[in-house]
């Protein structure tokens, strides 16, 4: 059982890498001056592109597992874009996040891992954190945004179940599928908006952007994803919002506020707490 626990364990971490290069997202958004539909297409050409070259010989077999990853992941992604554009970004975040009670109630469903007590405190935990961390940004946002914001929570817990569905093979073709489904979808839609100027910046912004905040982030999160419980998963990806603020006080000097640095500290704790109860379980395990 050791093994078991040492592979939750790196699983974990992998998850955190992945919610750690999500979250650069907004500073590479920042030196782009782009319509969101086309930097959404220019990311995911380059992530598309970046993993193909990483998996070498992607095998689609089109499965439900793997073809209901790529869509769902698909839909949050242009969701997400969607809903940052029609409400505001606190509230997109924090909707986005109810992703977890839908995770449990899915994953229970579909791949008989139910939810357990460190879980059910821990997301409990992280809501409050959330609620501090967002609590002066709360509101200004529209009735349709926020429902494509919560309908981006329900698609990212579909994509984190159908993933963990794929534990025995290789789910980064989903990843690979769900770009290709993006870049187009968001192409088209782009070629009716402002078209784009290119320049070194912003072309060096969106190899960024795909390389790094999509790409590598991809290929820990296919690794992590088949260690780690989908539920346990996007309890991890809840440490993405506090990275944010992070990275805008390293480029900008931005301070986050008392309220921003306590609610990302109970949601730094909650996750850990969660992540290290459940490692102790698995290595008390009895052998099966």
């Amino acid at each position: 059982m050791r093994r078991v626990s040492k592979e939750l364990g790196l699983g974990s971490l992998a998850l955190a890498g992945t919610a750690f290069f999500w979250s650069l997202a907004g500073l590479f958004i920042k030196l782009v001056d782009w319509n969101p539909f086309a930097i959404a297409a220019g990311r995911s050409v380059v992530a598309a592109l970046f993993l193909w070259a990483v998996v070498k010989r992607p095998r689609f077999t089109f499965s439900l597992p793997q073809l209901g990853a790529a869509v769902s992941y698909a839909l949050t992604m242009l969701a997400f874009v969607y809903a940052n554009k029609h409400t505001s970004s606190a509230n997109a975040i924090l909707l986005q996040y109810g992703a977890p009670i839908y995770t449990a109630i899915l994953a229970s469903i579909l791949v008989k891992e139910r939810p357990r007590a460190e879980h059910v405190v821990g997301f409990a935990a992280i809501a409050a954190g959330m609620g501090l961390f967002f609590v002066d940004q709360i509101g200004g946002g529209s009735p349709v945004g926020d429902l494509v914001a919560v309908g981006s929570g329900i698609s990212f817990a579909f994509y984190f179940v159908f993933m963990r569905m794929q534990k025995e093979g290789s789910p980064q073709e989903s990843n690979i599928l769900a770009h290709i489904i993006t870049a187009a979808a968001a192409g088209t839609v782009s070629l009716f908006l402002p078209p784009p100027v290119l320049s070194g910046g912003a072309i060096a912004a969106i190899l960024g952007l795909g390389v790094v905040q999509l790409g590598l982030a991809s290929v820990l999160f296919a690794w992590g994803i088949k260690r780690v419980p989908a539920m346990e998963g996007i309890l991890i990806a809840g440490l993405e919002p506090i990275f944010n603020p992070l990275w805008v006080f390293l480029a900008l000097g931005e301070r986050p506020s008392r309220n921003a640095l306590i609610g990302g500290a109970i949601i730094l704790v909650a996750v850990l707490a969660s992540s290290m109860v459940s490692a102790r379980r698995e290595a008390a395990a009895p052998r099966a």
